[in-house]
């Protein structure tokens, strides 16, 4: 038996409505149109399955049985529709983003907090890790998309976009005021306590790879796993750090620490957007991403 669908559909509003005419109108179709279906699938199942009254039609026996069975799959098929509809209108869903501390805090938070005020109703699940634990998740198809600082190693199913310029400083307290106003070589850092972030960062990585093309090697006494501890390990006079600047800005507009010069800058590097090319990416998180495309014009 190979049954159109659309006749159970039909089959179903004439059962809810007792009437042929009243589901004509529920599915906006002629009356004969829905007589017709209901003739044809009691051809297909080879039984009567309503028959008339006074006040329209009533199911047999037979047709009680089947519309015990009928009921849960039309309903469940709309009931996915009103999902899929809610989850296009923005009026349900779940976004997954993956950032770190820096890229959530500098970049992607005034978007969050957009979103979070035009869509209240989606639910924004933020992963919060390094760069390259991003990366995984969105390899693993873990995150719709993830915000990420250079440099990293990815698959090439992976696809990004930069879309903010960043600069590392290397910051000291107090008790480093000696330094102040000179300018410096990379080497000389060798002789200082340093204080970084730990070496599965994308910080330290670009920051390592610098220093060697310098032909320097740095043995930090501190390795700590975020940047705001860093600055406050250097006002407290812990050693030299190392962080993205914006992470400083405070400490060093209130003159807590001061900003190290060198002959020669360290090169900026970037913010970038992660997506992977073949990830399905939901409705919402859709959504967000063409809020920071719109605003950067960039993607």
């Amino acid at each position: 038996m190979n049954v159109n669908l659309e006749y159970y559909r039909v089959f179903y509003y004439v059962c809810i409505h007792g009437s042929l005419t009243a589901a004509a109108r529920e599915l906006c179709i002629s009356q004969p149109a829905v007589s017709q279906a209901v003739r044809q699938l009691e051809k297909e199942t080879g039984t009567r399955l309503f028959f008339r009254t006074s006040k329209g039609v009533q199911l047999t026996r037979e047709g009680e049985l089947l519309f015990c069975y009928v009921k849960i799959g039309v309903e469940s098929l709309l009931e996915g529709e009103q999902m899929v509809k809610r989850l296009l209108d923005m009026d349900m869903g779940e976004v997954r983003i993956g950032a770190s501390d820096m890229t959530l805090q500098f970049f992607l938070l005034p978007f969050l907090e957009r979103f979070h005020r035009e869509y209240p109703r989606i639910k924004v699940n933020v992963t919060n890790a390094p760069t390259p634990e991003t990366i995984k998740s969105l390899e693993d198809g873990k995150i719709d998309f993830g915000v990420v600082t250079t440099p990293f190693v990815c698959k090439s199913t992976v696809r990004q976009s930069r879309v903010k310029k960043i600069h590392n400083v290397f910051i000291g307290g107090s008790s480093f005021k000696y330094l102040k106003g000179m300018v410096l070589e990379y080497k000389a850092l060798c002789d200082l306590p340093c204080i970084f972030l730990e070496k599965n960062t994308s910080t330290r990585t670009f920051m390592d790879d610098f220093m060697e093309e310098q032909g320097i090697v740095l043995k930090p006494e501190f390795e700590l796993a975020t940047s705001d501890m860093i600055v406050q390990f250097a006002k407290r006079n812990m050693g030299i750090g190392c962080v993205m600047e914006g992470f400083a800005e405070g400490a060093l507009g209130a003159g807590e620490v001061f900003k190290l010069r060198f002959e020669r800058e360290m090169p900026g590097r970037y913010i970038s957007v992660v997506t992977g090319v073949s990830n399905l990416i939901s409705a919402p998180g859709r959504r967000l991403l063409d809020m920071i495309t719109e605003e950067r014009n960039l993607l």
